[in-house]
């Protein structure tokens, strides 16, 4: 039962037994929209992983990300199942060089994302901005970017694009997609002081000219009217010298950054419940054959371990393993229902504080380890509050700095301002001038970022072209 899924008896086989696996978890609660499945080539999921989407604007960052998967897999460190994008219907891609039994694994463990992306709040809220066509959205943009090079040449397109994807996961996810821009009403200075009785007495005095109310007259307001964390937006709508074309590649990256974000933030949540929904499936679909059933269940123990490669320690976490231990560890105490209801509430920071027991973490050995100078490795604390904390924080803002326009100046410069008290961390100063380096040369004017060194001392990163 290892033959790959790309010949006519193994490809009918796999449609018979995902018909009768749909069945199956209609019947057990699943709630899902239309799933449309399709066997595609190991190099062409690749590109799927490493883009985020069949079709999308190319760029040389991707090509990296390519080559680094490539390698990853090379090393038995990394292997493409599946890829699925939600939406009504949701399209998922299965790799025909894998096996009929992973193929119909995979296929169940689909079925437990669909479920999950419609009822999930995060998801639906996030698909109802973006749009349930993002893959049709995705490839339109694209085209429209190819356009763009053939009128403005690669060069400028690609200083467009370098800016816009450096700044993919800052979008305020806190706000709408589509949102108005600032009102434009000028702001009101505060009433003059009334003057005290001398003033009175020598303004009255004769041949002394009116007192004119300077004060009075109006001032431009201040844009922002306050931090706006939401670069993408910003840049599209208050970049002084930006054209049509390049404002229309920071809204579709910002539109395809708001589409992944549920993605992100529910990843534990997500893999878990697919993984957990998965293993049911196969283990209540007695129409499967037993040797088939086995090596799915092969699969399923591979995709869900907690250790490394030949049971070397794991100094991460398997969002496999975690979610799908935290969800049977809910199902067995609160049951199914109740799970249900969680699925539908929580994301990530909600579902991994709330559920994620000290009594689970001891079984799961979940512990904080730091790393020393010499390449030593030690556990620093297994407290519950900062295991939580240590899964939590990469996830926070979208994984990136928290940063906020903060002053565009009367002569178009702008100011940056990095929110380090509430971000909890640091910036890498080297990184943030590649960054500024990009933003500046679509902004066309100084920028600059103000944030704080290694020891606290204040900072200022500037971009040096204009």
């Amino acid at each position: 039962m290892c033959t790959t899924t790309n010949s006519p008896e193994t490809i009918e086989a796999l449609k018979k037994y995902s018909a009768q696996i749909e069945k199956l978890a209609r019947d057990l609660g699943l709630d899902y929209y239309p799933v449309d499945f399709e066997l595609v080539p190991n190099n062409f999921m690749m590109e799927i992983a490493v883009y985020g989407l069949p079709v999308r604007m190319h760029h040389w960052s991707f090509g990296v990300r390519y080559i680094h998967q490539l390698i990853r897999q090379g090393m038995g460190h990394s292997r493409i199942f599946e890829v699925m994008f939600p939406g009504d219907p949701c399209r998922a891609y299965l790799v025909n060089g894998n096996t009929l039994p992973e193929n119909t694994l995979v296929t169940a463990h689909v079925l437990g994302h669909a479920d999950f992306s419609k009822n999930n709040h995060l998801f639906a809220k996030f698909m109802e901005m973006a749009g349930g066509h993002i893959l049709e959205q995705a490839a339109a943009r694209a085209h429209r970017i190819e356009t763009a090079i053939q009128e403005h040449g690669q060069e400028r397109v690609e200083a467009v694009l370098d800016a816009a994807l450096a700044l993919e996961p800052h979008i305020d996810v806190n706000r709408e997609l589509h949102r108005p821009l600032y009102p434009e009403s000028n702001l009101k200075p505060a009433p003059e002081p009334e003057p005290d009785p001398f003033q009175k007495r020598f303004r009255s005095l004769p041949g002394e000219k009116p007192h004119h109310d300077h004060h009075g007259a109006t001032r431009r307001a201040t844009i922002p009217p306050q931090p706006e964390y939401d670069l993408l937006w910003f840049i599209a709508n208050y970049a002084p010298d930006l054209e049509g074309w390049e404002r229309d590649i920071f809204l579709a990256v910002r539109e395809e950054s708001f589409y992944f974000y549920p993605v992100f933030a529910c990843q534990i949540m997500n893999e878990g419940w697919a993984s957990y929904w998965h293993a049911r499936l196969l283990r209540e679909a007695d129409f499967l054959p037993q040797d088939l059933y086995l090596s799915a269940i092969k699969a399923h123990s591979d995709v869900v371990r907690p250790y490394a490669a030949e049971r070397q320690l794991a100094l991460a976490v398997n969002p496999y393993h975690l979610g799908f231990s935290m969800w049977e560890d809910i199902i067995e105490k609160h049951g199914l229902s109740n799970a249900r209801r969680i699925m539908k509430e929580e994301d990530d920071f909600g579902f991994v504080r709330n559920y994620l027991t000290k009594e689970l973490a001891e079984k799961l050995e979940l512990f904080v380890y730091e790393a020393r100078n010499d390449g030593d490795i030690r556990i620093s604390d297994n407290d519950i509050h900062a295991v939580h904390e240590a899964i939590l924080s990469p996830k926070f803002n979208y994984g990136a700095p928290r940063i906020a326009a903060n002053n565009l100046h009367v002569d178009g410069s702008l100011q940056l301002l990095h929110d380090h008290q509430s971000d909890g961390r640091g910036i890498d100063l080297s990184r943030a001038e590649r960054v500024l380096e990009y933003i500046g040369r679509i902004w066309r004017r100084p920028v600059t970022l103000h944030t704080i060194g290694d020891r606290g001392e204040a900072r200022v990163v500037t971009s040096k072209r204009v």
